[in-house]
């Protein structure tokens, strides 16, 4: 495996005192694409928060190319190249495309944000062609292109997706695996949490399965696709 960009290690942390996470790990390498599946309540979201900071971490450490972020505020995160995209409430309603991408460049200082706008059009040709139109008044799988486009926007090194799917037709969760595979042959690593896990799977170069906060299964998404046990217990049979 290649030098890591994400090490997260034996992590006990959650909301309120409440331990959500119970020793959790999870690696991500350079320009990997890594996927967390498992039930409902496994701890899945929460693990990845922690990355972000939005998770309180009693123990454990979180590292990010080679720097400990634990508990590090989400936006010195950000300064550190790693950008989330939450589940819901993930754009702008009110401003247009092009708008909600130009506020994804607000800590830009290099002079960049029109550049890679023009590399995110190319990832998501329908929001240039749709780039003064209101975000909120577009479809779910649409508003999803503008939030993934938003976190692109500061060139991170990982990005972090929440149930990226969620809610979506089946059109566009096949057009979504697609755009992060391209956002991934960018160099961007790509950590996310799916409920579609099959999908996720066979585009993730490696996957964890979690299970009441701890790790039950790792492997490559292929690996993890042909085990038999996993399939029956967490993916549907």
């Amino acid at each position: 495996m290649s030098e890591l960009l994400l090490d997260m290690q034996s992590l006990i942390g959650g909301y309120g005192g409440n331990d959500i996470l119970k020793g959790a790990s999870l690696t991500v390498a350079h320009n990997e694409i890594v996927v967390i599946v498992g039930p409902n309540g496994a701890g899945k979201s929460t693990l990845m928060k922690s990355a972000f900071g939005l998770v309180k971490i009693r123990q454990g450490a979180v590292v990010f190319q080679g720097e400990s972020i634990t508990n590090m505020r989400p936006d010195l995160v950000v300064r550190r190249g790693m950008s989330f995209v939450p589940q819901e409430k993930n754009v702008f309603p009110s401003l247009t495309v092009q708008e909600n991408l130009e506020m994804g460049a607000y800590l830009r200082k290099d002079g960049g944000a029109a550049r890679q706008m023009e590399r995110i059009f190319e990832i998501f040709p329908r929001l240039k062609e749709r780039r003064k139109q209101a975000a909120g008044s577009m479809s779910g799988g649409e508003r999803q292109m503008v939030a993934m486009g938003r976190a692109l926007m500061l060139d991170p090194k990982l990005i972090l997706l929440d149930e990226p799917t969620a809610g979506l037709s089946p059109l566009f969760i096949e057009q979504t695996f697609e755009r992060i595979v391209e956002i991934n042959k960018l160099g961007i690593g790509v950590l996310m949490v799916e409920q579609n896990a099959k999908q996720a799977l066979e585009i993730a170069h490696r996957g964890y399965v979690l299970a009441m906060g701890r790790n039950r299964f790792e492997d490559t998404g292929a690996g993890l696709l042909a085990n038999r046990e996993i399939a029956e217990m967490f993916l549907g049979g």
